[in-house]
C-alpha cells in the first residue's frame, strides 16, 4: 500500500469528493499544504466550499479530470474498476488507495485518534464528544457524518494532537482505521448486502477492538449480548458503560425525562454516584450515546463537571429527531432512523412529546436491508398510530430481489396498524394533507430523502 509522507506535501485528487467524509480528508490535507482536486457527479455546497478553500473540482468523472502531476489518487468504496479516473490512474502510473486506508493513514498523525463505531448512533455520539472536547479546549480535528451546527459542517481541522472521526463497518472501512480510543456502541445485524449474518458482524467488530494499542482504550456499552466475546484477552484497558452500576463501569440510573422528552439521569462511575447530567437531545438511545462520550472524555482527563456543561450545549445534529415546524396543529420531526432499532428508539422518543396521534412516514433504504428486515421493520413501525410508506431508496443497489414497500405494508397490517402505501411523494403529501389530524405529530423517517416530505408540507 502506498505510504503518505505528511511532511512531503504533494498533489492529490479526490474521486467523489463532494462526499461528506471525503471532503473532510481533503480539507484536513489542504490545511497541511497539499495541493488537491477532485471530482463529484453535481454541484454541492459542500463541493463550493471545498472550491473556496482553493481546491479544483470537476463535476462529472473522466479521465481528463486526472492530471499528468497527480500523484495519489484517493477513492471511496462506491467507485469501481471501471471508473474512468481510476483506469486514468492506471494508464499514468499513479498510486491509488481508498478513503479507508487514506483516513487510517490520517490518524497515525494524532497522539489521540477516537474511532467511534457501532451500527447506530455514531454521528450523535461523536458530535457529543466533539462538543465535550471543544469545550475543553482541546482543540480536535473532527471528521462527523452529518452536519454538526456547532462546527457549521462535518469537519473542523484542530491543530493540536487530537482526532475523533466516525468508524463505519460498511465494506470493513473501519478496519484500516487506527484508533488509540475506539468506542463500540452497539452491534447489531444491519448491512447485509455485504455481511453474510450477525456474527460475520460481530466478527468484524471484534477485529475493530484488537486494533486498539496497548496504551489504547476502549468504551464499549457493557448492554451488547456476549460482550466477553469483544473483550477477551484485549492488550488494552477496557471500559464498560451501560444500564447497570454492577456490570458497567459508567452507568445511567434514574433516567427521567421532560415535557419535551429531553432525558436527565444519574451518572455513576465505578459504583459511585457523581452528579447529575442532562441532555439537550431527546430520548433514552441519547442517554447511552453520551454515556459513551462521557467516558472517553473522563479517561482522557476531562472534568465531569465540564463534561456535563458540554452536553448542555450539544443540542443534536441535523435529521436526528429534528423539529421542522408546525403545519397549523401538526408537529413535524425528521430522524434518520433506518434500522428496526433506530425507529424503536425514535418511537419511544416521539411517545414522550405530547401528541393525540403518531403518524409515520417511513422510507426503506436499500433493498437487501428491507428484505432482511422486513418483520423487525414491521414490527418496529406498528407502533406507531399511522404509517405510511414511500418506495425503497434504492441507494447504491438495484432490484434484483423483488422486494418492495408492498411487502412491507402487507406486514404492518397483520399486526393491525392503519397503514398506507403510495409510490410518489406527491400522492404522499396529498395524502397526508387530507388526512392529518389536530395535534398529530408526523415524523418522516430514513435514510434517503424523505425529509423532502415534510419540507414540501411546510413549504420549504
Amino acid at each position: 500500500m502506498y505510504k503518505v509522507n505528511f511532511n512531503k506535501p504533494i498533489k492529490l485528487h479526490f474521486t467523489g469528493i463532494g462526499g461528506i467524509s471525503m471532503s473532510a480528508l481533503a480539507e484536513i490535507m489542504m490545511d497541511r499544504g497539499f495541493t488537491v482536486t477532485g471530482s463529484d457527479m453535481q454541484h454541492s455546497d459542500i463541493a463550493d466550499h471545498l472550491e473556496s478553500l482553493g481546491a479544483t473540482v470537476f463535476y462529472g468523472q473522466r479521465e481528463e479530470n486526472v492530471a499528468d502531476d497527480v500523484e495519489l489518487l484517493i477513492y471511496t468504496a462506491a467507485v469501481h474498476e471501471d471508473n474512468p479516473e481510476l483506469i486514468a490512474a492506471g494508464k499514468k502510473n499513479i498510486p491509488t488507495i481508498t478513503r479507508a486506508d487514506f483516513l487510517g493513514q490520517i490518524m497515525t498523525n494524532y497522539a489521540t485518534a477516537i474511532g467511534v463505531a457501532g451500527t447506530h448512533g455514531k454521528t450523535t455520539t461523536t458530535s457529543m464528544l466533539s462538543q465535550v472536547m471543544m469545550t475543553a479546549d482541546m482543540d480536535p480535528t473532527i471528521l462527523v457524518g452529518g452536519i454538526m451546527p456547532a462546527i457549521q459542517g462535518n469537519i473542523r481541522v484542530g491543530h493540536s494532537g487530537h482526532m475523533i472521526t466516525e468508524a463505519c463497518e460498511y465494506t470493513n472501512s473501519f478496519l484500516s482505521f487506527r484508533p488509540t480510543i475506539g468506542i463500540i456502541l452497539n452491534v447489531a445485524a444491519d448491512h447485509l448486502d455485504f455481511f453474510k449474518d450477525l456474527d460475520d458482524i460481530r466478527h468484524s467488530f471484534r477485529k475493530y477492538a484488537e486494533l486498539i494499542p496497548e496504551d489504547g482504550i476502549l468504551v464499549i456499552n457493557s448492554d451488547i449480548e456476549n460482550l466477553d466475546y469483544f473483550t477477551d484477552d484485549l492488550k488494552c484497558k477496557v471500559v464498560t458503560v451501560g444500564s447497570d452500576p454492577s456490570k458497567s463501569d459508567y452507568a445511567a440510573v434514574d433516567i427521567t425525562y421532560d415535557e419535551f422528552a429531553l432525558p436527565s439521569f444519574k451518572l455513576v462511575v465505578r459504583g459511585n454516584e457523581v452528579r447529575d447530567i442532562k441532555l439537550k437531545v431527546n430520548g433514552e438511545h441519547n442517554v447511552f450515546n453520551s454515556l459513551a462520550a462521557i467516558a472517553a472524555a473522563a479517561e482522557m482527563g476531562v472534568s465531569v463537571d465540564t463534561i456535563a456543561d458540554a452536553l448542555l450545549l450539544y443540542e443534536g445534529t441535523d435529521r436526528r429527531f429534528q423539529f421542522k415546524g408546525k403545519l397549523g396543529d401538526v408537529t413535524i420531526v425528521d430522524d434518520y432512523a433506518h434500522h428496526p432499532d433506530e425507529i424503536k428508539a425514535i418511537i419511544h422518543t416521539a411517545k414522550q412529546v405530547n401528541h393525540d396521534r403518531m403518524v409515520v412516514c417511513f422510507q426503506p433504504h436499500t433493498y437487501t436491508r428491507t428484505q432482511a428486515l422486513l418483520d423487525e421493520f414491521a414490527g418496529a413501525l406498528s407502533n406507531a398510530d399511522m404509517v405510511v410508506l414511500a418506495d425503497i431508496y434504492a441507494a447504491r443497489e438495484k432490484n434484483t430481489i423483488g422486494i418492495s414497500s408492498r411487502d412491507l405494508k402487507d406486514k404492518i397490517e397483520k399486526l393491525g396498524t392503519e397503514v398506507y402505501y403510495f409510490p410518489s411523494f406527491s400522492e404522499i403529501e396529498n395524502f397526508l394533507l387530507e388526512n392529518l389530524e389536530k395535534n398529530d405529530l408526523l415524523i418522516t423517517m430514513g435514510a434517503g430523502d424523505v425529509v423532502k416530505i415534510g419540507e414540501h408540507l411546510l413549504g420549504n
